[in-house]
């Protein structure tokens, strides 16, 4: 017994190998459950995904410590022989964030997927799997392991899209596939090329490849090949046209997955791989990125209001405070950097939030145009409250988590000292239209669907408002989104030691 339980509380039990590969293989038990109907899948699927969601936070809680800079948990297997392929996971203050985001979005998008029952096995196994395929990239410790992650995950996307989806939804899922296993490419060629540089036998650990220097020209090349393919998961314009698509189609608790956890990704990749990897080419490339951040919060913003699709919009807001994180990200301080990562975690929440409530409407009243609605604040109170608490978040108000994001990346781009102050006050300046124009397309959208008299005068308008498990998905969200707004320590004090620990090889490294 006591060799048990010194097994269980010590750092060689191997946990991350069990957070990343249960959900998955506890998925495909579920075609082995018994035909009674949907209940039996579903009770299930949400019992995996909250063991999975314990788990993590246990594994976190207790054999993870704040102040260590350096990758914890860490788990080296050997997998094929062959070619020396490793199965190797590891975590920092950096991935801790997203993995524990991804256990609580996925598991209210599974509790907001119950209205679902067509083909109900089938779906709850893709949700499970997207759960690996999602956690798999956060936790990966090796480049080729990377990939293979990032690639599981497209697949249930694609399936999610193509049989749940709305009237168009084989265009769009076509699109996303296209997209996204067209930019895998990159991913995969950058992979390989930084594996075999300088060396007759591969060398996939991301800790080896950190300390290795390469020629300016060829990481330049590495460079735009990763950032090609995390620019379009994240999505970084002008490669973001399969989004707005994806997410007019997708089912909502899809919706809330894609939102919350895959745009995650591939900023993610950029502070993970660009960044960490390859310093130098970094530091060259940040302008480029903080202008791009800069179009990316205009042209989003102004093109969010001509959407009159609900979901369309609400995507566009998401590519709109993508740009932020892209600007703290090119900022190179520590400030900024933070700043990116607490965007990341803030507007996971947010943007999961909104569409599910969207989603919600939508199983209501059947409309999907913004000008069919109006006059739904009456019939649907309790929507209506959650729907513009969320939104007002959305736009950064203060004591929300995006309003303190979003002030620190302003503070990171202020306080950056490769940028000169003309540069500084220019980008702040377009920076704060673009949160001008947040507001114009939140509470028009919000205008448009509550308030009037359209719906409230039509025949039929009674309407069910938010029951237990409605109310239970939309108060979860909110709670952190109001928490970190408040106290936005907590995040901080999971990533500042990496942060630092990442920028020290811009200063030793990139401005000599």
């Amino acid at each position: 017994m006591v060799q048990v339980y010194l097994v269980f509380t010590t750092n060689d039990f191997p946990w991350l190998t069990i957070v990343v590969v249960l959900p998955i293989s506890a998925g495909s038990l579920i075609f082995f459950l018994p035909h009674r109907g949907n209940k039996v899948i579903r009770w299930y699927t949400i019992c995996i995904c909250i063991i999975e969601l314990l788990l993590i936070t246990y594994t976190f809680g207790y054999h993870f410590q704040l102040d260590d800079p350096l990758i914890q948990l860490t788990e080296n297997y050997k997998w094929i022989h062959f070619f020396d392929f490793y199965w190797r996971l590891g975590i920092d203050g950096i991935s801790i964030g997203p993995i524990l985001l991804t256990g609580f979005i996925t598991t209210l998008a599974t509790l907001a997927a119950r209205p679902v029952t067509r083909d109900s096995r089938l779906f709850h196994f893709l949700m499970l799997a997207m759960y690996s395929g999602q956690i798999g990239p956060f936790s990966s410790q090796d480049l080729l392991l990377f990939f293979i992650m990032w690639e599981l995950e497209l697949i249930p996307v694609y399936l999610l899209l193509s049989i749940w989806g709305g009237k168009k939804r084989l265009y769009s899922a076509t699109k996303f596939i296209l997209y996204t296993a067209g930019a895998s490419v990159f991913l995969l060629i950058g992979v390989l090329g930084i594996g075999l540089y300088g060396s007759n036998e591969p060398t996939l650990n991301f800790e080896t490849s950190a300390n290795q220097s390469y020629p300016v020209a060829l990481e330049i090349i590495f460079y735009i090949g990763f950032f090609i393919a995390f620019a379009v998961k994240s999505p970084i314009i002008p490669l973001h046209t399969w989004l707005p698509d994806t997410h007019g189609e997708a089912h909502y608790s899809t919706c809330m997955l894609l939102a919350g956890i895959l745009l995650k990704m591939g900023a993610y990749g950029v502070v993970r791989i660009n960044m960490q990897l390859l310093p130098h080419a970094h530091s060259i490339f940040s302008p480029w990125l903080i202008i791009v951040g800069t179009i990316q919060i205009i042209y989003a913003a102004s093109t969010s209001p001509g959407q009159r699709n609900l979901k369309k919009r609400i995507a566009y807001s998401s590519v709109s405070h993508m740009g932020f994180i892209i600007i703290g990200i090119g900022s190179i301080n520590d400030t900024g950097l933070n700043g990116a990562i607490l965007q990341i975690i803030s507007h996971g929440f947010i943007g999961a939030a909104l569409f599910f409530l969207a989603g919600t409407s939508y199983d209501r009243i059947r409309l999907v145009y913004l000008e069919e609605m109006g006059g739904m604040a009456i019939a649907i109170p309790k929507i209506f409250t959650t729907f513009s608490i969320l939104s007002m978040a959305s736009l950064a108000l203060p004591g929300m988590s995006g309003f303190v994001a979003e002030l620190i990346i302003f503070f990171g781009i202020l306080t950056s000292q490769k940028y000169l102050l003309i540069t500084k006050i220019v980008i702040t300046f377009v920076m704060a239209i673009g949160m001008i124009l947040t507001p114009i397309y939140s509470l028009s959208m919000l205008r448009q669907m509550f308030y009037g008299y359209k719906l409230f005068n039509a025949p039929n308008s009674y309407f069910f408002d938010s029951g237990p498990r409605e109310l239970f998905v939309s108060l979860s969200i909110l709670l952190p989104v109001i928490a970190i707004g408040i106290y936005p320590d907590f995040v901080f004090s999971l990533s500042v030691d990496k942060v630092e620990a990442i920028l020290s090889n811009f200063f030793i490294d990139s401005f000599p």
